[in-house]
């Protein structure tokens, strides 16, 4: 049994020609020289079995193109990669055999019913008939599908549609799974719908290397999380180590009146374990504090006496939006093209290959 169902080091990925038409290097291999992008630069992973472990990253960071070479779709310039204990470049077929992946948008047929779309999956994973035929009633029950499973998938909601990519990423039982931005464009329902199904899937042991730019998506499915910036790693915890990264828990409060900052900054400051921050815009006054309950307690208390009145008073803990602007200086979408010159992998292009 492998000790990490994903485990990568310094793994390098560039793209583009130099100027005598081959794949640039540069100097001392980096992968980076004139007319080239580098998309990942010494890039280091380690994914526990049976987890859902996060990558996150601004666009433009290397996520896609570690998923595209994780699944055996590209092949890395320098470093080394195993995906459930199999080298990812000395045998991608065995790879191949151990995945699954899920793009960002569902690949699905919308002009045949759910269940034609698995068994047709079933089949081009070999299945035989028979075996696909029961394998696509497995998912379908699996999925929460066995009501709509009839209808055309063009008839789903974009949760269902998700669901059914996901169940379809899944004929082979595979040990990885990799979710590439699952729930973009997706309703906040749609978005639970495929929460829960991922839940599902690792109960049943499976491991989930999960993409995302949606932070809170990261936060509650995510037992650890790794964050890149420019083709590297820059940290790697869990979602509370990270928050704790930027601070432990802060108190706000909200004046009613611009007038009122200074008196709310000066009962800030008596129970704060820091200079308190005013934000004049927003009417707001915060502070890092280390009793979270009394000093709560402390400051409603002399708010009240000293008669200031506030639109809003609370704990806050730190984000994971709070963690991406610490961590990469701006936050999780901030506009910057996804790796250039990096084709976005198709769903269940890797294992059916």
């Amino acid at each position: 049994m492998y000790k990490n169902a994903v485990l990568v080091e310094g793994l390098r990925k560039h793209y583009g020609k130099g100027r005598s038409g081959k794949a640039a290097t540069g100097k001392g291999g980096s992968g980076k020289s004139a007319g080239t992008t580098l998309a990942l630069d010494g890039f280091d992973l380690a994914v526990r079995p049976g987890t859902v472990h996060g990558l996150l990253g601004p666009n433009g960071a290397g996520k896609t193109t570690a998923v595209r070479v994780l699944a055996t779709l590209l092949k890395a310039d320098g470093g080394r990669a195993e995906v459930a204990g199999i080298d990812v470049a000395r045998d991608p077929r065995g790879v191949r055999a151990r995945i699954g992946l899920a793009g960002q948008y569902a690949a699905v047929d919308e002009g045949i019913s759910g269940r034609q779309n698995l068994e047709i999956f079933g089949r081009l994973f070999h299945l035989g008939a028979r075996r696909a035929r029961i394998r696509a009633g497995e998912l379908l029950d699996r999925f929460q599908l066995t009501e709509a499973a009839d209808r055309n998938a063009g008839t789903y909601s974009g949760g269902m549609r998700r669901r059914l990519d996901l169940a379809a990423s899944m004929i082979l039982t595979p040990d990885v799974l990799f979710l590439d931005e699952p729930t973009t464009g997706l309703d906040p329902r749609g978005r639970g719908e495929v929460w829960d199904a991922v839940r599902a899937l690792v109960a049943g042991g499976t491991t989930v290397l999960l993409t995302t730019q949606y932070l809170d998506e990261a936060d509650r499915l995510a037992s650890r999380i790794t964050v890149m910036d420019r083709g590297r790693a820059i940290a790697d915890d869990t979602p509370d180590g990270l928050k704790n990264r930027v601070g432990g828990d802060r108190i706000e409060v909200v004046a009613a009146e611009a007038a009122d900052l200074p008196a709310v900054r000066k009962v800030l400051a008596r129970v704060a374990a820091a200079e308190p921050a005013v934000d004049e815009d927003d009417r707001r006054v915060h502070a890092p504090v280390t009793d979270r309950v009394a000093a709560l307690t402390e400051v409603a208390r002399t708010l009240r006496d000293e008669r200031i009145a506030v639109e809003d008073l609370g704990l806050r803990r730190p984000s994971l939006d709070d963690v991406f602007l610490t961590l990469t200086g701006r936050p999780s979408a901030d506009g910057t093209p996804d790796e250039p010159g990096a084709p976005r992998p198709d769903t269940q292009g890797a294992a059916a290959a």
